[in-house]
């Protein structure tokens, strides 16, 4: 990967930054990260020891009036073999957050400034030892929730999602190279059939293999913000049916307050759920009805603002009242996955059972108050996650992975479809660059500078 000019003003590009890089609060260990190149003049002021690059020095750290700081290890990295691709020391003292504070002020003194969230990440980014993608990745796996999420951060980081966007790029680069020299040279060293390039069976062939690549790649980043992120899953359901119930059931826990007493949850309870690997928040809401009660009143306009930004819907019933009851589904976002949850088979006699229904939803019979079935709702849900067709191997993505690759799989069916009819080759190659361009924003390659700033600033500091 070949390294990016700086943002920014190239004065800030080469000032030394330094950060404590361990979580906030006491803790054995602490890290302070000094990046840029007064690194080793630093490491020198502060150990009184001239720092070979990649070897442990076990060390006093010294102040300015030549009294000990605390004594820990020093660790040097000589540009461009260390994580910024600058010179970098780290030092590892004893976690005190006033001792790190001190140790901190005084790498500052000696000419570092306070590195901004994420200008490390940014700077590995910016001199090419990291793509905007694998970036990305490192906040990914520090904010992690799960073991599915951290493994699929891993996975990124080490370039797997990258690696596939190149792929790709490179067949699109091709197909422009096919189509643009067509374009500028359509007299010169083409037979009678490539001459009339915008049927050509090679160029068309080509465009659909790109089609199906960024399809599968579309749905792959998909599953991996879902790994990321998590599943948003709403409960919903009339008063009394055993949404709270059914909440503290998957959740393991007495989260939600159960009585018999119609109306008891008002508001919106939140739980996040580690299921097998897989982050879910789950969302428990006031029962949809008709209600005069102002608090209760305000609790139902909640429920169904949180439908319209749920990935998966469970709408609670029973036996008695699931025909009805299917009308609530109405207001769930179109776009979300829908269970019809029948709860309390206990009290009708019946048996636990999956049922795929003809509007699309999958109807689960259980009970919440035994458990009987709750193996058949977690299994649909770590289905709807992904689980189950090949996210054991997937990456971590972003939501703005997706609508880039979303845009990218519009450009390419509009130069398809404009191949296809009347001669509009210079359209059609216009809406090849613009799909190259949006593929390689995931990577970095084209990325505006406020893009940049938003996502590293999203990053913790030190990182």
């Amino acid at each position: 990967m070949h390294p990016r000019p700086a943002s920014g003003d190239d004065e800030t590009a080469t000032e030394t930054i330094a950060a404590v890089a361990t979580a906030a609060g006491a803790g054995g260990i602490g890290i302070v990260r000094v990046s840029g190149p007064r690194s080793a003049a630093i490491a020198h002021a502060l150990t009184r020891k001239r720092l070979t690059p990649r070897k442990v020095y076990f060390c006093t750290f010294f102040d300015e009036h030549e009294a000990a700081i605390d004594r820990g290890l020093a660790l040097y990295f000589a540009a461009p073999r260390s994580y910024t691709g600058e010179d970098v020391l780290e030092l590892h003292a004893h976690g005190s957050p006033v001792l790190l504070a001190v140790l901190l002020r005084r790498v500052i003194t000696l000419g570092a400034r306070h590195a901004r969230p994420g200008e490390f990440s940014e700077r590995a980014f910016l001199n090419g030892k990291l793509d905007l993608a694998q970036a990305e990745a490192v906040a990914d796996l520090i904010a992690s929730g799960s073991e599915g999420a951290a493994r699929a951060a891993m996975r990124s980081l080490e370039g797997e999602f990258s690696a596939r966007v190149h792929e790709v790029l490179a067949e699109l680069v091709q197909l422009r190279v096919w189509l643009e020299a067509a374009l500028d040279f359509p007299e010169e060293d083409f037979t009678e059939e490539e001459q009339d390039f915008l049927a050509a069976p090679q160029l068309l062939h080509g465009l659909h293999d790109v089609r199906h690549r960024i399809d599968t790649l579309l749905s792959a980043a998909r599953r991996g913000v879902v790994l990321r992120d998590g599943l948003h899953v709403v409960i919903v359901g009339r008063p009394n049916v055993g949404k709270s119930s059914l909440l503290n059931a998957l959740a393991r826990s007495e989260r939600a307050i159960v009585t018999p007493i119609a109306g008891t949850t008002r508001d919106l309870l939140r739980e996040h759920v580690d299921l097998d690997g897989i982050g879910l928040t789950l969302v428990d809401t006031a029962g949809l009805r008709e209600s005069a009660d102002i608090v209760e009143v305000e609790g139902i306009r909640r429920a169904r603002a949180e439908l319209e930004r749920a990935d998966v819907a469970i709408l609670v019933t029973d036996a008695e009242h699931a025909n009805a009851d299917r009308d609530l589904l109405r207001e769930v976002n179109p776009a979300a996955a829908r269970l019809v949850v029948c709860n309390k088979i206990d009290l009708a006699g019946a048996k636990s059972a999956r049922t795929d229904q003809s509007d699309g939803a999958v109807r689960i019979d259980l009970s919440a108050q035994t458990g009987d079935g709750l193996d058949l709702l977690r299994a649909e849900l770590a289905r709807l996650a992904g689980r189950g067709d090949g996210s054991e191997g997937a990456f971590s993505a972003r939501r703005r992975h997706v609508e880039a690759l979303e845009r990218v799989a519009v450009h390419l069916a509009e130069s398809e479809s404009l191949l296809s009819g009347p001669r509009a080759g210079e359209l059609a190659a216009e809406e090849l660059r613009q799909a190259q361009r949006n593929l390689s924003e995931i990577t970095g390659e084209y990325t505006s500078d406020d893009l940049l700033g938003a996502i590293f600033s999203s990053f913790c500091i030190g990182k």
